[in-house]
């Protein structure tokens, strides 16, 4: 029985089509794997746009879907609208993501402290400012970094 073809004969469409059946893409991400693959970037961009119009692939949808699957790993909405912006997100649609996580943040810290500190309150200013730059790092704003540590803390950012 004769060998199929290794790859070469897929369209860009199918291509594109088969990296969103794994999950959703950005269309940073999407574009930047079909170069990698060969693809010219006109190509990609017409098979992007017709994916698009048939709603197989939306930026939206990939940003709800990120920060959903980001703050259920405790981490918190800095961090988050971080790595949507990497995936070339605007602001407007990352605010509206992180939004529609409806999550009470503080909550959120206060469980991610206990995950990784327990119980036990800080035995000094050094534990304190230890565990406040643990929550900044999972991309928790100050205030929110504050109220659940009552460190005092700069905004790094």
């Amino acid at each position: 029985m004769p060998r199929k073809p290794k790859d070469d004969t897929r369209s860009v469409y199918d291509k594109a089509l088969g990296l969103l059946a794994r999950r959703d893409h950005s269309t940073r991400e999407l574009k930047t794997k079909l170069a990698v693959r060969g693809h010219a970037a006109g190509e990609a961009s017409e098979a992007i746009d017709r994916l698009k119009e048939q709603e197989y692939q939306s930026d939206d949808r990939f940003a709800a879907s990120l920060a959903r699957r980001r703050a259920g790993q405790g981490y918190g909405p800095r961090r988050i609208a971080a790595e949507l912006k990497s995936h070339g997100l605007a602001d407007p649609a990352i605010r509206e993501a992180i939004a529609a996580v409806d999550i009470d943040w503080q909550a959120m810290a206060s469980a991610q402290l206990r995950r990784r500190h327990g119980a036990a309150a800080p035995a000094d200013h050094d534990e304190r400012a230890r565990r406040a730059d643990f929550l900044l790092r999972r991309g928790f704003d100050p205030a929110t970094v504050r109220a659940v540590t009552r460190a005092d803390v700069g905004d790094p950012g």
